[in-house]
């Protein structure tokens, strides 16, 4: 049953290169390993996200991945010094680029291929 496998997210890049560069410079995630086909990165438990090249990068008008993370504002902050310019919504509890809703906190910001990724705190 596929609810019993892993499931992993697809990054899609025009520019590899640039892309890979703000994955490992900018977010700081470390390759697990190269292919013809694009870069893998591992995550915590076991679970992997594909970089690949696409001339589709960026088209996707919704989130295409989410990290689930402990502290939303130390992981903003972090990466907030690092370069990374998180997404305003108009959208009720929006502040400062979080989101706060009844399940938790939100906070979307967008790659340089123009995907738009999330940071979750919460159920």
């Amino acid at each position: 049953m596929l609810q019993d496998q892993p499931l992993y997210a697809y990054f899609p890049a025009k520019d590899l290169a640039r892309a890979r560069k703000f994955y490992e410079e900018t977010l700081g995630l470390r390759a697990r390993r190269e292919t013809s086909g694009g870069i893998e990165y591992e995550f915590a438990s076991g679970t992997r996200a594909f970089l690949y090249p696409s001339p589709h990068a960026g088209t996707n008008q919704a989130s295409q991945a989410y990290w689930h993370v402990r502290d939303l504002e130390r992981e903003v902050a972090e990466l907030r010094a690092r370069g990374v310019v998180f997404e305003e919504y108009d959208m009720p509890g929006m502040k400062n680029g979080i989101v706060t809703h009844p399940g938790g906190k939100t906070a979307w910001f967008k790659d340089t291929e123009g995907n738009i990724l999330a940071l979750v705190q919460g159920s």
